[in-house]
């Protein structure tokens, strides 16, 4: 199977359904799970927006991020499955070629990525970064369904 395995984690059900089917992936042969969050501009800007400093803004964002790879972490120790961690800032990159390189940089030969499956004026206007994922990444990229778009229970 695959010895790294590139895991996006935002923070959302429909990531940490990706995580759980990296886990069951990484059980069948020793591997490394290489968890990573994305810090994008929108969530910066639409603080800023508000009034909050932006220093202020990226730190409380940073910790978010810290405690969603945490929560990964914390799922990959009790698999017994190794499992290293980054946070890294878009600054005006698109996420999805973040995370292309991130899988790159770490050698991975899978990427397993939750979708949210949005259609209609959502998909439109927000469009899918595991769409994209799938799309530029040269190593298989795994989308793993949201609930509500998986038609059946977990």
């Amino acid at each position: 199977m695959y010895r790294n395995i590139l895991v996006p984690l935002d923070g959302s059900e429909t990531a940490l359904r990706g995580l759980r089917e990296a886990l069951r992936l990484a059980e069948h042969r020793p591997s490394t799970l290489h968890l990573l969050h994305v810090l994008a501009d929108y969530p910066l800007m639409v603080e800023m927006s508000r009034g909050v400093d932006f220093e202020v803004s990226r730190q409380r964002l940073r910790q978010h991020g810290a405690q969603v790879l945490a929560v990964g972490e914390r799922l990959a120790a009790q698999a017994g499955i190794e499992c290293r961690s980054t946070v890294c800032e878009a600054q005006g990159q698109r996420v999805a070629d973040l995370i292309v390189a991130e899988a790159r940089q770490q050698h991975c030969g899978l990427i397993v990525i939750g979708s949210h499956g949005r259609r209609g004026v959502g998909h439109a206007l927000l469009g899918s970064d595991a769409e994209l994922v799938a799309r530029l990444a040269p190593m298989p990229v795994l989308l793993v369904k949201g609930a509500s778009d998986s038609g059946h229970a977990e």
